[in-house]
C-alpha cells in the first residue's frame, strides 16, 4: 500500500489525457495530490492540440514552465494510429511514428533541465510491442519504438530521471466484464481495465520502485507467455486467406 497522498503537490504530463487509460492515469495522480497537466486533441478543460507538431509540444511545456520550475512525472501515453501495409500511406506511417516515438522523445528534451530530483517518465507501449495482428503496421512500429526509446532514455538520464514503459494487452476502456473465451484465453482469467495499468504506473513512480529503470513492464493477464498451438486445448487456426 502506498501512502496516503504521495504524490502531493508534484508536477505530472500526461498526453493524451483525455480518455481512456490516460484519463485514468491523470485522475488517480489527482486523487493522491498531484498537479495534472494533460494535452490531448480532444476539446475539453486541458491543453488542446496535436503532439505530432513541433510547435504544439513546445508550447504546451512552455505553458507548463511558466508555472512551475520543475517537473516530477511524465507520462507519454498519447495514442498513435493504427494502419496495415495495405491501407497505410507513408504519410500516415509517419504520422503514427511522431505521435508515437517522436513526440515523447522530444517532449522529455524540452523538459529535461526542469526535471526535479527523482523524477519519472513511463511510456504507455503495448503488448503489441512483441506481437502482432494483420495489417497493424503503423501503430505496432510506434509501440516497438518507444519500447526502445525507454532503454535509450534511461541511460542518457541516469541520475536525474528512472524511465520505464508499460506494454498493455487487452484494456477496456469502458470496463466490460467478459465472460467465455473473451476471458478465460488470458491466463488471468479475465479483460484487463484501466485501472491495471493506473495502479503500475503510480508503483514505477513512487519510491517503492527506486531501484527499476530501463525496464519494459507487459501488463496482459499473461496472454503473450500462453503458447498456442492448433488444436491445443480446442484451439483451431483456420485459413481466411482464400
Amino acid at each position: 500500500m502506498m501512502k496516503a497522498n504521495t504524490f502531493k503537490d508534484k508536477i505530472v504530463i500526461v498526453t493524451g489525457g483525455a480518455n481512456g487509460i490516460g484519463k485514468c492515469i491523470a485522475d488517480e495522480f489527482r486523487n493522491e495530490g498531484a498537479i495534472v497537466y494533460v494535452i490531448d486533441k480532444q476539446e475539453g478543460a486541458h491543453f488542446v492540440g496535436d503532439i505530432s507538431k513541433k510547435e504544439v509540444l513546445e508550447a504546451f511545456a512552455s505553458e507548463v514552465l511558466t508555472r512551475h520550475e520543475r517537473v516530477d512525472i511524465i507520462i507519454n501515453n498519447a495514442l498513435p494510429l493504427m494502419k496495415g501495409i495495405d491501407e497505410c500511406s507513408y504519410e500516415e506511417f509517419q504520422y503514427a511514428l511522431s505521435v508515437g516515438v517522436a513526440a515523447p522523445f522530444y517532449l522529455v528534451k524540452l523538459l529535461k533541465d526542469h526535471l526535479a530530483e527523482d523524477a519519472s517518465v513511463i511510456n504507455i507501449s503495448s503488448s503489441r510491442d512483441r506481437m502482432s495482428q494483420p495489417q497493424t503496421e503503423s501503430y505496432t512500429a510506434a509501440k516497438g519504438g518507444i519500447a526502445a526509446l525507454t532503454h535509450a532514455l534511461a541511460v542518457s538520464l541516469s541520475g536525474r530521471a528512472r524511465v520505464n514503459s508499460i506494454s498493455p494487452g487487452w484494456i477496456d476502456t469502458a470496463y466490460t466484464v467478459y465472460e467465455g473465451p473473451d476471458a478465460t484465453q488470458q491466463p488471468a482469467g479475465r479483460v484487463g481495465n484501466p485501472m491495471d495499468i493506473a495502479n503500475m504506473v503510480l508503483f514505477l513512480c513512487s519510491d517503492k520502485a527506486g531501484f527499476i529503470t530501463g525496464e519494459n513492464i507487459c501488463i496482459d493477464g499473461g496472454m503473450t507467455r500462453q503458447m498456442i498451438y492448433h488444436g491445443d486445448c480446442g484451439w483451431k487456426l483456420e485459413n481466411n486467406n482464400n
